[in-house]
């Protein structure tokens, strides 16, 4: 029981749940990403440089071989750099937008602690003392 006290303990633990729902959070933000980069960014940038789709850019290292009646015996050797390109644009694209939603959060929380006023230091002894004599001596 023990082990399950312990396993209770750890997954209700706020930073564990946090993480979780980052994680879930952050797969569905790379399907967003993934498609503004796929059906928004990367036409214009093909139509660019001469309407390339670079998913469809690859080298074919051995040809696929075919029978006599034109069936595909061992399929094509093929190096898919067009679709390593794409993957690498998703991820520059993602790491940007982290970056920017980052540095938002980050200046959100600078400007509220820029807010509140600081509280003033805590006297010290030989002020505190200062004070006692100073009230005494009004007393009397």
């Amino acid at each position: 029981m023990k082990i399950l006290d312990e396993f209770k303990a750890f997954a209700v633990r706020g930073n564990v749940i946090d993480m979780a729902v980052g994680v879930i959070i952050g797969g569905a933000f790379g399907k967003i990403v993934s498609s503004v980069v796929a059906d928004v960014i990367m036409p214009p940038i093909g139509l660019l440089v001469g309407g390339v789709n670079f998913t469809d850019l690859k080298w074919e290292m051995k040809e696929a071989v075919l029978n006599d009646a034109g069936e595909v015996i061992a399929p094509a050797v093929t190096l898919n750099y067009g679709n390593f390109l794409q993957v690498t644009f998703d991820f520059l694209i993602v790491a940007i937008a982290v970056f920017a939603f980052v540095k938002l959060i980050n200046s959100l929380n600078k400007k509220k602690k820029e807010e509140a006023p600081a509280a003033p230091p805590a006297p010290s002894k030989e002020e505190v003392l200062l004070t006692e004599i100073r009230d005494l001596l009004k007393n009397k």
